[in-house]
């Protein structure tokens, strides 16, 4: 069986989002000043102009002034400061 039929019969049987049954990044925003991110791999480069992070399949670039990692876990992290761009590079 193809893996996104099994994850999205996964989801429909569970009543759950698709994404979050397949283990794909969750993204969320509040205005230009804080990033959140669930399903993260690992920062992969960190400066207060840049902040470059695993997505798995696609890494998330945020770009902005004074970025800094507020906190981060296995899973989830959340970033403050002026965010200017994200971009999805695949």
């Amino acid at each position: 069986m193809e893996k996104k039929k099994v994850f999205s019969e996964a989801a429909e049987l569970f009543d759950l989002p698709a994404d979050l049954v397949a283990g794909l990044a969750h993204v969320e925003m509040m205005g230009n000043r804080h990033f959140y991110m669930e399903h993260h791999q690992g920062i992969l480069s960190y400066s207060g102009e840049e902040i470059d992070i695993n997505g798995g399949t696609l890494i998330v670039r945020v770009r902005g002034q004074g970025l800094e990692l507020v906190s981060m876990t296995g899973d989830a992290l959340r970033i403050k400061g002026e965010i200017q761009r994200v971009e999805w590079e695949i």
